[in-house]
């Protein structure tokens, strides 16, 4: 970092007065904490982290020095306090799944037959000839044609790569109505209400010298909500009023989130 980047002295010391105010805070909530998963106490947690990160950052920036703290992602290892429905009159499952378009070729060449191979489309037709003529047009149709889980499972053949994923079972008090979301399905995915989240990264090799991104799956339940994960082992798949919503698409966190 050049010098003229460089944090000053003052805003060291002020970052680090903001961690003993962050301190003071979280020892004060876990003092009155009304519960293990007490809500106020993760907040605290989380300003406590997010000031230690900014001190030791500034602090090697400026002196070339660092801390003797490891702060662990709050995100990474536990979900927030449950705070959804104890009865699991609905669900709704979000899905993210990345890809890099690692062969264009080859994901133009299986659009362009399979829209080759559909009885409603003669050779030669505006409407094949256009299935590879694009990335955007190829992957309209492949993604029109095959389910989420059979592109994950044949990415290769489809010339895709595989990135993260990851899979967040939310609860709701009431099922939706028809139509209700559709316009922007990922606005109301709460951290809050995920009763189990299961992630795919390379991240979780433990193995350095494999670049595989399917290694680990990185699950994480809360134990608030075990209770609504054994009531719906009780769900018949008939009964009327049980709901399971799948969404399949975009991250609910596509900020990173």
């Amino acid at each position: 970092m050049s010098d003229a980047a460089q944090p000053t002295a003052a805003e060291v010391r002020a970052a680090a007065e903001a961690v003993k105010t962050a301190l003071d805070r979280h020892l004060a909530a876990v003092e009155r904490r009304s519960g293990e998963d007490d809500p106020a106490v993760y907040e605290a947690f989380n300003e406590l982290a997010a000031a230690a990160e900014e001190y030791d950052e500034l602090l090697y920036d400026r002196y070339d020095e660092v801390t003797p703290f490891e702060i662990p992602g709050s995100d990474s290892d536990v979900l927030p306090p449950y705070q959804g429905p104890e009865e699991a009159n609905a669900l709704s499952v979000l899905i993210r799944r990345d890809y890099a378009v690692a062969e264009p070729q080859r994901l133009l060449a299986q659009a362009q037959r399979v829209a080759d191979l559909d009885a409603d489309t003669a050779d030669g037709s505006p409407a094949a000839a256009a299935a590879g003529s694009s990335v955007h047009a190829a992957l309209g149709v492949l993604f029109g044609e095959f389910e989420p889980d059979e592109i994950a499972s044949r990415h290769k053949e489809f010339g895709l790569e595989e990135g993260d994923s990851t899979l967040w079972v939310t609860a709701a008090d009431e099922p939706a109505e028809p139509g209700e979301w559709l316009d922007a399905p990922f606005d109301q995915a709460d951290p809050h209400r995920v009763v189990c989240r299961f992630d795919v990264s390379a991240v979780f090799d433990d193995d350095p010298d494999d670049d595989g991104v399917d290694a680990d799956v990185h699950v994480r339940v809360d134990p608030d909500a075990v209770a609504v994960l054994e009531e719906l082992d009780d769900i018949d798949e008939g009964d009327e009023g049980d709901v399971l919503d799948v969404d399949d698409g975009r991250s609910p966190l596509d900020a990173d989130r």
